[in-house]
């Protein structure tokens, strides 16, 4: 549960009052433009940021506050896990995808290696990759394998939630499909907690229950998927869905709405 979440660079109020609650195993996804406060948010959640005002609490323990030790830091970390947009900066270059999945297992748990190097196939196996790419530096992985690494290794802490920061966005459509299928699979099969982060509305459908638009910091809307993206109620959130490329499009109407929302 997140409520009155709060953060100010300067003079500049990046996150202003928000709230929101994840439902075990649901899936909320937040959306807005470049500025809108997205990553602020979620970046307070994993504890890269610290909130100036708001709390946030898992099971009921609050994690705002600072951890006061490094079993406790790392307590959090196996509570939370967070996948980047570009995988390939989230990745070490020097380090094959075996090792550096059994990295964060000899980091978080009393696994020997015999049970590590069985817990990384096990893994790799569950996002789809196999032998050949275990032993792969990330340079010779193709963008979506490398995504799936990302993936493999968060999971390798069994997280409460897993935060997938614009997770897709570096894709292929073709690829973003089959990561989102995937993605579906691994909530359905683990009941894992997902927030989904993303400027784009065309992915939400496939990968959330729930939806938050952001605004300048600000929640401007949010509820059930259906309900906010078949009848929005906000003209921001009327703008992003007239932006949205498909069959019929028209751009006059996102150009209308940009107009009308000034």
């Amino acid at each position: 549960m997140v409520e009155g979440l709060c953060k100010r660079y300067g003079d500049h109020l990046a996150v202003d009052d928000v709230s929101f609650t994840l439902a075990p195993g649901a899936s909320l996804a937040i959306v807005g433009e470049s500025g809108s406060g997205k990553t602020t948010t979620v970046r307070m959640l994993v504890g890269l940021a610290r909130p100036d005002g708001g709390t946030v609490r898992l099971d009921g323990r609050d994690r705002s506050a600072r951890a006061r030790s490094r079993a406790e830091r790392l307590a959090r970390a196996r509570e939370i896990q967070m996948v980047f947009q570009d995988p390939y900066l989230s990745l070490d270059p020097r380090v094959t995808v075996s090792d550096c999945v059994d990295e964060v297992l000899r980091l978080h748990t009393p696994l020997d290696a015999a049970a590590r190097r069985s817990r990384v196939a096990g893994l790799l196996d569950q996002v789809g990759l196999g032998e050949r790419e275990a032993g792969a530096l990330p340079r010779r992985l193709s963008g979506g394998q490398r995504q799936r690494v990302a993936i493999a290794r968060a999971l390798a802490v069994e997280p409460r939630v897993l935060i997938l920061d614009e997770a897709v966005a570096a894709l292929d459509v073709s690829i973003q499909a089959q990561i989102l299928d995937l993605l579906a699979t691994i909530r359905r099969e683990s009941g894992i907690g997902y927030l989904f982060v993303t400027h784009d509305l065309s992915v939400v459908r496939h990968i959330a229950d729930d939806v938050m638009v952001l605004r300048s910091g600000r929640v401007v809307e949010a509820g059930p998927v259906s309900r906010v993206l078949d009848n929005a109620e906000h003209p921001y959130t009327r703008l992003l869905l007239d932006s949205v490329p498909r069959r019929g499009w028209d751009p006059s109407l996102a150009t209308a709405s940009r107009r009308a929302l000034d």
